[in-house]
């Protein structure tokens, strides 16, 4: 049996609940926008046994940024690597602070 708890993401969760209840595969693809072939993956890929819920912070292009920020490129170089704006820069560094403070401020597990 697999075990349905907190290490599922949302997707994952919906498409198991609509699956316990029959729906089949198509129909649960055009609910999530996926095709059949995904659905039926991702419902095996649930099986699979994680040890823990994934990291918040590994997002890398949030680690790529906080680098090139403790280098002390500024962000409209930064933007121009990304293709993005200094703006959005700026906003992607702050997540990666916030998403670390969080981190620490978690209980260990």
């Amino acid at each position: 049996m697999v075990d349905r708890g907190e290490h599922l993401r949302p997707i994952e969760r919906r498409i198991l609940h609509m699956s316990d209840s029959g729906l089949s595969s198509e129909e649960i693809a055009q609910r999530v926008r996926r095709s059949p072939g995904h659905v039926e993956r991702m419902i095996e890929w649930t099986e699979i046994p994680r040890s823990r819920r994934p990291s918040k912070f590994t997002r890398a292009l949030e680690s790529r940024v906080l680098a090139m920020r403790d280098q002390g490129l500024g962000y409209e170089e930064i933007a121009l690597k990304f293709r993005r704006s200094a703006g959005n820069i700026r906003q992607v560094e702050a997540l990666a602070y916030y998403r670390r403070a969080v981190a620490l401020l978690r209980p260990p597990t």
